[in-house]
C-alpha cells in the first residue's frame, strides 16, 4: 500500500517510509491511498483474538511493508502482560444508560498514548532498517501531557534513536509535569515552552521544516521523526482499539455482530477519533461519532456551525490540559478523504488556516462530515459534576477528560434521543488528575502533588497505579525553560 501527502497526492511514498519520516517534506500528513476493508473471514475470527492478535491483523490491513510475523511479534512485545497488567489490554466497563467506557489506560504510563507509542518504536527501527537507513533517528514530540511521557517511555535507550518532547510549561498536569522531567534514559531530552501546546505543535513543525536545520541533522548523521499522531505510525495502532471494542462486547452478548455502536471520543489533537472513523471505512458498524471538547470548543464550533474553522478565539487552560488545543492537526486527514484525496482542495484550507487562522468547508463537504459527526463540549465545573455523578451513582471513578467525554455523550442522548449502544473512550488514569479528582470528590487537597494519591486512594479505596506512585522522591532532571521563538537552538541538546 502507497501513502501520499495531504497537501501533494503526487508525493508517493511506503509504509516504512512514511513512517520513518514522520511527517511529508511539505509539512502535510501522509495518508494510505486507500482505506481497506476487513472480509469476513476477519469478523468471523476477530472476536475469538486477544487483544494483540487483533492489533496485528488491523495493522497488517496498512502496513504492507511488513510481514504478518513481524507484526505479531510488534504486538506481543508492545501489549505484554507486565506492560498492561494482564491480557485484559484495553478493557470495555459497561455503565448504566448505553456508556461502555474503553479503558486505554492500563499502559506503563496510565493514558491512552501507550496504546500506540509502546509499539511505534519497533514500527520506526524496523522502518528504518526496511529503507537502508542508517542515520540516527531523532524523534520530536510536541505534547499537551500525556503523550511526552508516553514517547518518553517507549524510546527512552531504544538503540539508533534521540527524543526530545516539548510541552507548554503552564500547560499540564502537576503529575504530567513529573512523569517528564524524570524520565530515565541516555537518549532522552525535555524543554518546556512558554505558550500553549498549539505553540509548541507549531515550533516542532518549524524545526522539520528548517532546511539549516536540516542540513545540520545532516551533518550530524541525523534525521528527524516524530512520534505524535501525524505519524501515521502512531495513529495506525489506534484503530484497532475501536475493533477490538466492538468485538469484546459481541463476545460479552451486549450487541449481536452487525449492530451499529456510537463511538463518543475526548477530543484535541483529533487523531483518537480519527482512527475511529477510519476503522468505519474499514467496515465497523458505526452510526454517529461525538466529538467531545472541553472550554477549547473549536472543534465543537466546526461542528455544530457549518464546517467554519475558527482559531481565532481565547486559549483556556482547563483540568482536562491534554484537550487544550486549538489547532487540531489531524482534521487535515479527514479533510483530504471527505474530498476524495483531493490535495489542491487541503492546501488551499491549510493556507487559509495559516495567513488567516480559519477556514470554511465547502457546503458539499461539510454534508459529508456531518453524517458521520455531532459535536459537544463542557466546561470544568460540568466535568466535576460528571466526576463526582459518575462515583456516586455508578462507583465508576473517572479522569477530567473521561468525564468531559461522558457529560457530551449524556447531552447527546438527551438532545436527540439516540440510545445507541456507546463506547466512550477512557483516555488516562483518574489518579494522573488526582488534584482534579480529589476537589470533584470534595476531598482535601494536599500541598504536594504526589500525595493527592493517597487522598483520592482515601477518598475512594481504590489504588495508584503502580508507575504513578513509583514518582514518589522522584527528583527532576530536565528544567529548561525557552521562549517559542528560540526553538531550533535547542536541537543543539540532541547533537
Amino acid at each position: 500500500m502507497d501513502y501520499v501527502s495531504t497537501r501533494n497526492a503526487g508525493l508517493r511514498v511506503r509504509a516504512a517510509q512514511a513512517i520513518a519520516a514522520g511527517i511529508a517534506p511539505d509539512g502535510g500528513l501522509f495518508c494510505p491511498t486507500e482505506i481497506p476493508a476487513l472480509t469476513q473471514a476477519d469478523w468471523d475470527a476477530l472476536p475469538g483474538m486477544d487483544y494483540r492478535a487483533r492489533a496485528a491483523l488491523v495493522l497488517g490491513k496498512y502496513l504492507t511493508d511488513f510481514t504478518g510475523e513481524e507484526l505479531a511479534g510488534f504486538a506481543r512485545k508492545a501489549y505484554a502482560d507486565d506492560k498492561f497488567g494482564g491480557p485484559d489490554t484495553a478493557p470495555v466497563m459497561t455503565l448504566k444508560d448505553g456508556k461502555h467506557i474503553l479503558e486505554l489506560w492500563h499502559g506503563p504510563t496510565c493514558a491512552f498514548k501507550d496504546m500506540a507509542l509502546q509499539i511505534l518504536p519497533h514500527l520506526l527501527t524496523a522502518s528504518l532498517q526496511k529503507i537502508g537507513e542508517t542515520r540516527t533517528a531523532c524523534i520530536l514530540v510536541a505534547t499537551s501531557g500525556d503523550t511526552g511521557k508516553a514517547a518518553l517511555e517507549g524510546f527512552a535507550d531504544v538503540p539508533g534513536t534521540k527524543i526530545m518532547v516539548y510541552y507548554p510549561v503552564d500547560g499540564v498536569s502537576p503529575m504530567q509535569k513529573l512523569q517528564m522531567t524524570t524520565q530515565a534514559g541516555d537518549n532522552v531530552e525535555v524543554v518546556a515552552i512558554r505558550g500553549n501546546f498549539d505553540d509548541a505543535q507549531s515550533a516542532v513543525k518549524r524545526i522539520f521544516t528548517d532546511p539549516a536545520t536540516a542540513d545540520k541533522m545532516q551533518a550530524h548523521g541525523m534525521l528527524f521523526s516524530s512520534a505524535n499522531s501525524i505519524n501515521w505510525g502512531r495513529l495506525a495502532p489506534q484503530i484497532a482499539y475501536y475493533i477490538s471494542a466492538y468485538c469484546d462486547l459481541v463476545q460479552a452478548g451486549t450487541i449481536r455482530m452487525g449492530d451499529k455502536i456510537n463511538i463518543c471520543v475526548p477530543t484535541g489533537n483529533f487523531g483518537n477519533i480519527l482512527a475511529g472513523y477510519l476503522a468505519k471505512q474499514m467496515g465497523l458498524p458505526v452510526h454517529k461519532f461525538i466529538c467531545a471538547s472541553n472550554r477549547n470548543n473549536v472543534l465543537t464550533d466546526f461542528f455544530k456551525k457549518g464546517g467554519v474553522y475558527d482559531k481565532n478565539r481565547p486559549f483556556y487552560t482547563t483540568d482536562s490540559p491534554s484537550m487544550d488545543i486549538l489547532i487540531s492537526s489531524n482534521l487535515e486527514r479527514l479533510l483530504f478523504y471527505i474530498s476524495g484525496q483531493n490535495d489542491k482542495v487541503v492546501s488551499e484550507l491549510m493556507e487559509q488556516l495559516r495567513q488567516e487562522g480559519r477556514y470554511t468547508l465547502p457546503a458539499s463537504l461539510f454534508d459529508k462530515v456531518a453524517a458521520d459527526f455531532d459535536a459537544g463540549f463542557c466546561d470544568d465545573v460540568q466535568t466535576a459534576q460528571a466526576i463526582r455523578r459518575l462515583w456516586e451513582d455508578e462507583r465508576y471513578l473517572s479522569d477530567p477528560h473521561t468525564a468531559v467525554a461522558v457529560q457530551v455523550y449524556e447531552q447527546y442522548r438527551a438532545q436527540t434521543g439516540d440510545a445507541t449502544p456507546t463506547v466512550i473512550a477512557s483516555t488516562a488514569s483518574p489518579f494522573k488528575f488526582c488534584r482534579a479528582v480529589v476537589e470533584a470528590l470534595g476531598g482535601k487537597l494536599e500541598q504536594d502533588d504526589v500525595s493527592q494519591l493517597d487522598a483520592l486512594t482515601a477518598l475512594t479505596g481504590l489504588s495508584a497505579p503502580a508507575p504513578l506512585q513509583a514518582l514518589k522522591g522522584k527528583q527532576p532532571r530536565f528544567d529548561r525553560v525557552v521562549d517559542k521563538a528560540n526553538i531550533l537552538d535547542t536541537i543543539d541538546l540532541l547533537l
